[in-house]
């Protein structure tokens, strides 16, 4: 039994994802090759060949394939498919993986198996379901087996110790019809939300712009990233990249504060995993304390400056 773990970089560096889709490999069985697709990447290449337990690395790099499209992503994991035959290929469930796994999944013919929480066999898997309320064990007579990882549910592989042979991956990328044009990204020197060991989030407990300017400002005290539900971002109160839930950014930080948060299952789903949980919120029934292991029945936006102040 063989896998392939597809890297999510940005050329230079692998993301923390790739760490935890490694993990997953690991607990199906040894043989575990890693994938790196894009455009100048061969330092992500050699980052993959560090990490501990990798059999060897392949390095698909062409112009066509930076930025991490997923079609042409899809094309280099067929390419490797082809030249490995594995039995299992894993996604991490990020941008670019939920993107591109379903199209290799479809291209290969086989069901594709998303955001896997647990390994139990070769063809045994857990995975949340119903917003992330139930954890489900499945099974797949697909081969070979094509799934995304729920990075939060593993703990991270080694990323040193190894080291894997890199092999370059002769890949055509298929012409579509269309190309990349251009991306824009806000500069921000902070913690990036789905990396940050601390994340202090708002609901509507907040009520406004005021609200979400103290608690912005808290997060600035604490070193720590900014997180909302997804009602909020649909008030416009917040940028749509601070969501976390099922439909938002899944996190797992060590510390997780939500302040006027009534804990709706479809955000509890994006943070359930978090080491700690502190919860304030007015409402003595609000779900969010069932989940949370420290909580205050305060008024949220009184407790956010009073904190602030104490810092």
């Amino acid at each position: 039994m063989s896998i392939l773990v597809i890297a999510e970089h940005d050329n230079a560096h692998l993301k923390s994802s790739t760490l935890n889709a490694l993990k997953a490999a690991f607990e199906l069985g040894s043989e575990v090759d890693v994938l790196v697709a894009g455009c100048g990447c061969r330092a992500a290449a050699d980052e993959a060949a560090k990490c501990a337990g990798v059999r060897k690395v392949l390095v698909a790099d062409a112009p066509e394939l930076d930025h991490s499209l997923p079609e042409a992503v899809s094309d280099a994991v067929l390419a490797a498919q082809a030249a490995g035959s594995y039995s299992h290929i894993l996604f991490a469930a990020g941008t670019s993986g939920r993107a591109a796994m379903p199209r290799a999944a479809a291209a290969l013919g086989v069901s594709a198996l998303t955001e896997i929480a647990g390994v139990v066999s070769a063809d045994t898997f857990k995975r949340y379901i119903y917003a992330g309320s139930v954890l489900a064990t499945v099974k797949t007579s697909a081969h070979p087996v094509v799934a995304s990882v729920r990075s939060t549910s593993f703990e991270a592989a080694s990323a040193e110790g190894g080291s894997a042979p890199v092999e370059a991956l002769p890949v055509t990328v298929k012409s579509r019809g269309f190309s990349f044009v251009s991306v824009q990204e806000a500069a921000s020197d902070r913690p990036d939300l789905l990396t940050a060991k601390r994340v202090v989030a708002g609901g509507r407990g907040l009520f406004d712009e005021e609200g979400f300017a103290a608690l912005d400002k808290l997060a600035q005290k604490m070193g720590a990233a900014l997180g909302s539900t997804r009602a909020v971002v649909d008030m416009s109160l917040v940028p749509s990249e601070t969501q976390v839930g099922q439909t938002g950014k899944i996190v797992a930080p060590e510390l997780y504060m939500a302040f006027g948060i009534s804990g709706a299952i479809q955000h509890v789903a994006g943070m359930k995993d978090s080491k700690v949980i502190v919860s304030v919120n007015k409402d003595p029934e609000a779900p969010i304390f069932e989940c949370s292991d420290y909580y205050l029945e305060a008024d949220a936006l009184d407790v956010i400056k009073e904190l602030t102040e104490k810092l």
